[in-house]
């Protein structure tokens, strides 16, 4: 059996975006709490459930919009920059002006989309400085759609970034975390996806994608491209490091984000919505809740724990009182259907 007819067979896009959406609506309400008071309000972390109504937040949302961004731009043929741009460009301005979005959205997509919204050129709009977590919590789709080779699934996992984020380090944690989900959706263990990680980025360190980012290295500091990117890289490596030291020798009972950050950085949240996955990957909702009741950005790391765990065991991962209530949950599953089909 082929990993892709695995992939098939499991639904891992169904899966990893419901597991997105289930993460991000658990994760929501314990945002800026500390672990101490999580349990407090809502019980020890194994047992952690649901909120009623399962409300997500601007994690999913914008997933959402690169999601359908991604499906119009492959509905016109070949993936290029320009055929991608567009539709996320419209997507995201259609989200920032939305009455839906009031679900404490970042401030750097806010700054930059409204920028986008004035018909800046994407470079210009773009915050150069800013490596938040909200460059890759929406990157999932990147990992999941079929058909696209490794260089248009990794431009256009970091020119999705850069719409918003464009420091060197989003736009390398964009494109690792979309590699993550596409080698669990398509069979590699769990046990082999850091090294298959850090050798993901070593290969690329100084591979800057012209033909996706265009100039954009020239508004850093950097005086090459290669250097510009290689500092997001290495930035990823060293987190990596941590990562697979707090497996080695980590307690599921100890907050994740002491071992691998907060999850405010685009790094940290790959990191720690990493580490609660691979601290239980064969069992996804007790991955979920660990990765909820964190005292950093509960949400984007649960989400993205959510994104890992779905594309690994698919949809059946996901128990049906909780899948049958989560917000957008039409949306979700219509996205899945068509890249799982």
């Amino acid at each position: 059996m082929t990993t892709t007819t695995t992939s098939v067979r499991k639904r891992a896009a169904t899966g990893s975006l419901l597991g997105l959406a289930l993460g991000d609506a658990l994760g929501y309400p314990t945002e800026f709490i500390d672990v101490r008071r999580i349990e407090e309000r809502h019980g020890p972390w194994r047992t952690m459930e649901l909120a009623e109504p399962a409300r997500v937040s601007d994690d999913t949302q914008m997933t959402l919009a690169v999601g359908r961004a991604l499906r119009t731009a492959m509905n016109r043929g070949v993936l290029t920059p320009k055929r991608l741009e567009r539709p996320l460009r419209e997507e995201f301005v259609d989200w920032f002006g939305s009455p839906e979005n009031n679900r404490a959205p970042g401030h750097t997509c806010m700054v930059a989309c409204r920028r986008l919204r004035d018909d800046r050129v994407w470079q210009d709009a773009s915050q150069i400085n800013s490596k938040g977590c909200g460059a890759n919590m929406r990157v999932a789709p990147l990992g999941l759609a079929p058909g696209l080779s490794d260089e248009q699934r990794a431009g256009a996992a970091q020119l999705q970034s850069v719409l918003t984020h464009g420091h060197p380090t989003a736009l390398a944690a964009s494109d690792l975390t979309a590699r993550a989900v596409r080698l669990l959706a398509q069979g590699t263990a769990p046990a082999a996806l850091v090294a298959a990680l850090r050798t993901y980025a070593q290969d690329n360190r100084t591979h800057y994608h012209h033909t996706w980012l265009g100039d954009l290295w020239t508004r850093s500091e950097s005086s090459s491209p290669e250097l510009f990117i290689a500092h997001g890289w290495d930035e990823c490596l060293r987190i990596l490091d941590r990562l697979q030291a707090a497996l080695d020798t980590g307690s599921p009972e100890t907050d994740p984000c002491l071992a691998t950050g907060e999850g405010w950085i685009a790094e940290e949240a790959l990191a720690t919505g990493l580490l609660c996955f691979l601290l239980f990957p064969d069992d996804p909702v007790t991955a979920l809740r660990r990765a909820a009741c964190t005292a950093g950005d509960s949400d984007s790391i649960a989400c993205l724990t959510g994104a890992f765990a779905g594309a690994h065991l698919g949809e059946d991962a996901w128990p049906a009182a909780w899948a049958d209530r989560i917000e957008y949950r039409g949306d979700l599953m219509a996205l899945g259907a068509l890249w799982d089909a």
